[in-house]
C-alpha cells in the first residue's frame, strides 16, 4: 500500500533555504518531510559557493605567494599540484557534508525522502511512491546553469559549475563565455594557479554592478594575465577533438578563439521543471515561481523560497527567506520579506560587494538630491602597510542622512561591507558610521572615513570659520 504522510511541512530541497527551515521547524516541534533527488545540501555545499571559495583560496594563495617581492621578501617559484588542488576543494567540501547529511536532519527528527518530488493536486506531492498531505509545503528547488542556445555547442565538450571541480588536470587554455560573477571567480582563480583564461562577454565584465567599482576588478584582471573579450557575442563554438573553438562577433567582425576547455558561466535558470507546479495551481514562469512579499505562491499552501522564487540568487538570501517561511507558515505571523539591506559579494582579488543601490539606480529613483561619498583604500595606513590600497568604498546618501546603498571595491570588501547592511537593515543614518570609534590601524576605517565625508562641505565652510572666530572673542 501507498505510504501516507501528513507533516506540518513538506520541504522540496535540501539546498541551504530548504535545510534551514527544516533545521528549525522540526526543533520548535513541526513534523517535517524534506524530499532531495540531489546530494544533501543543494548546489551552494557541491557545486557553487563552497568549492569555488575554496578554488579561489588555492588561486589567491598561489598568487600570495609569487608577490612577495612589495615586502622585500624573495622566494623561489611557486609550483601547483591541481590534483592536490581539487583535494583541497572536495575535502572542504566532505568537512560541511556532516552538517547537511541525512544522518543529521534525520537526527533531528526530519523524515527525508531521497526521490524525486511532485505535486499531484494543490494538496499533495509524491515522492519516491510515498504520497505526502502537508499542511503547507514549501518549494526550496534552487538554480541550476543557464546553458544558452549557442550553435554548435550540443556538439562541444563544456565544463558548467556542476562539472569544472571535477578537473584532476589544469586546463592548458581555459575559455569562459560570460564575464558575470561566476565567470570571473573562475577565471581569476584558474589564472591563479597557472592556467592561460580567456573571458568573453557581451557587455563589460561585471555588467550589473557599478562601473567605477567594476573597473578595480577588471583592472586586476587584467595585471594577472586574464584576456578579457568584452563586447562580444558568441556566435558557435566546435571542437576538433583536442580543443575547442569559439567564434564570436565583435564591432562586426566575426573571429574565433581556440582553448583546451569551455566553461559556461552566463546565469542561472530557476529549478520548476518536473514539479507539476500547474497541477498544485502555483504560478510560474521559466524565471522561478511567482510569490508575494510574504514568499506564498498562487495556493496559499505552497510557499517557495531562495533561487527558484526567481528573486535574487544567494544563499543568503535563501536563509533569510527560511525565517520568513517559519514565521508565517508556523506562527501564522504576517512577515514579508524586505530585501533593501540584502548584501551580495563577488570574491575575487580584489573583491566587490554591494548593498542597496548602486549609484546609478540612485539617480534613476532619487534624481541628483543624493550624494555620492567615497574614499580610497589608498587613503588607508593599514592598507599602505599591507600593500593593498588598490580600491575604494562608494556609498549613496540621500541629503538628509539615509543610507540608500553602499558598494566597496578591494580587499575584505565583503567583510567590510557588513557595518553598511547593519547600518542599512536598521534604518541608521550616515552618521552612525561616521561617528563610530574604529581601531587605529583596521581596513574598517575607510568605512568611517567615507561616511564622515558627508559633513565635510559643513564642518570646513567659510561659515563654520566665521563661527570659530566669533568664539574665540570671549577666551
Amino acid at each position: 500500500m501507498t505510504e501516507i504522510l501528513k507533516p506540518d511541512l513538506c520541504i522540496i530541497g535540501a539546498g541551504s533555504g530548504g535545510l534551514s527551515v527544516a533545521a528549525g521547524a522540526v526543533q520548535m516541534g513541526a513534523s517535517v518531510v524534506l524530499i532531495e533527488k540531489g546530494p544533501m545540501g543543494g548546489d551552494c555545499l557541491n557545486f557553487g559557493c563552497v568549492p569555488s571559495k575554496a578554488l579561489l583560496a588555492a588561486g589567491h594563495a598561489a598568487h600570495a605567494y609569487s608577490d612577495t617581492s612589495k615586502f622585500g621578501i624573495s622566494s623561489p617559484e611557486s609550483t601547483v599540484d591541481f590534483q592536490a588542488v581539487h583535494d583541497h576543494v572536495h575535502g572542504v567540501i566532505a568537512g560541511i557534508a556532516p552538517h547537511d547529511s541525512v544522518e543529521r536532519f534525520e537526527g533531528l527528527g526530519v523524515r527525508v525522502i531521497q526521490g524525486a518530488a511532485e505535486f499531484t493536486s494543490p494538496k499533495e506531492v509524491t515522492a519516491n511512491g510515498i504520497t505526502i498531505r502537508a499542511r503547507r509545503f514549501v518549494v526550496a528547488t534552487g538554480s541550476s546553469a543557464f546553458v544558452p542556445p549557442i550553435d554548435g555547442l550540443s556538439t562541444t565538450p563544456y565544463l558548467i559549475n556542476e562539472t569544472i571541480f571535477d578537473l584532476t588536470e589544469a586546463p592548458e587554455h581555459l575559455i569562459v563565455i560570460g564575464g558575470g560573477p561566476i565567470g570571473c571567480e573562475l577565471a581569476q582563480a584558474h589564472r591563479q594557479l597557472g592556467c592561460q583564461v580567456t573571458v568573453v562577454e557581451a557587455a563589460q565584465v561585471l555588467p550589473k554592478d557599478d562601473p567605477e567599482l567594476a573597473s578595480v576588478v577588471r583592472s586586476s584582471l587584467l595585471d594577472q594575465g586574464v584576456v578579457l573579450i568584452e563586447g562580444a557575442m558568441v556566435k558557435s563554438t566546435s571542437s576538433d577533438g583536442h580543443g575547442v573553438a569559439v567564434s564570436f562577433e565583435r564591432e562586426d567582425q566575426v573571429e574565433t578563439i581556440t582553448g583546451s576547455h569551455l566553461l559556461v558561466a552566463v546565469g542561472r535558470k530557476a529549478n520548476v521543471d518536473g514539479l507539476g507546479l500547474d497541477a498544485a495551481n502555483v504560478r510560474h514562469t521559466p524565471r522561478g515561481i511567482g510569490v508575494n512579499a510574504g514568499l506564498c505562491t498562487s495556493n496559499r499552501k505552497v510557499y517557495a523560497i531562495g533561487d527558484c522564487a526567481g528573486g535574487l540568487q544567494f544563499t543568503h538570501v535563501a536563509g533569510y527567506h527560511a525565517g520568513i517561511v517559519i514565521r508565517s507558515a508556523l506562527f501564522r505571523l504576517p512577515a514579508k520579506a524586505d530585501l533593501r539591506a540584502v548584501p551580495w559579494v563577488t570574491y575575487t582579488d580584489p573583491e566587490l560587494a554591494q548593498v542597496g543601490l548602486t549609484e546609478t539606480q540612485a539617480r534613476e529613483q532619487h534624481g541628483d538630491s543624493i550624494r555620492v561619498l567615497s574614499w580610497p583604500y589608498e587613503e588607508n595606513d593599514r592598507a599602505r602597510a599591507q600593500r593593498m590600497t588598490t580600491g575604494l568604498v562608494k556609498a549613496v546618501v540621500a541629503k538628509n542622512g539615509v543610507i540608500l546603498g553602499c558598494g566597496i571595491a578591494g580587499p575584505q570588501a565583503g567583510e567590510l561591507i557588513q557595518v553598511w547592511v547593519l547600518a542599512m537593515s536598521q534604518n541608521l543614518k550616515i552618521g552612525a558610521i561616521a561617528s563610530m570609534v574604529t581601531p587605529y590601524p583596521t581596513l574598517g576605517e575607510v568605512s568611517k572615513r567615507a561616511a564622515g565625508s558627508y559633513y565635510t562641505p559643513s564642518l570646513f565652510s567659510e561659515r563654520t570659520r566665521k563661527v570659530v572666530r566669533f568664539l574665540s572673542r570671549f577666551g
